[in-house]
């Protein structure tokens, strides 16, 4: 049995640390809603430099004032499911950056 290539979804949500829900990271909020919408895998970066609509440029060059660095959530799975969590970024993540384009999925046996 071969390799399998499969069509999926990439969603990615552009992030700062700053952001909260409550008393919790945005970031962090956006993933476990990804795992109990039961979608295959989120993942959370966080970047060490960026800048975003501001312009401000924020980086870890200087520990001192290294707040608000960027954060990107990245979610892959099936185009039917990533639609159907859309709402959620909507409504949790309202102006954030957020893209979504196709991808490929590789299975190897």
């Amino acid at each position: 049995m071969g390799r399998t290539d499969e069509t999926a979804t990439r969603l990615t949500v552009f992030l700062s640390e700053d952001e909260q829900v409550g008393h919790r990271g945005l970031g962090q909020v956006l993933v476990e809603r990804a795992r109990e919408a039961g979608l295959g895998g989120a993942t959370l970066w966080r970047g060490v430099e960026g800048f975003g609509a501001s312009t401000t440029v924020r980086t870890t060059r200087f520990p001192d004032l290294a707040s608000g660095l960027p954060l990107v959530v990245e979610i892959i799975d099936r185009p039917d499911l990533v639609e159907a969590f859309l709402p959620v970024v909507a409504e949790l993540a309202p102006g954030s950056l957020v893209t979504r384009e196709p991808v490929t999925v590789i299975r190897q046996p």
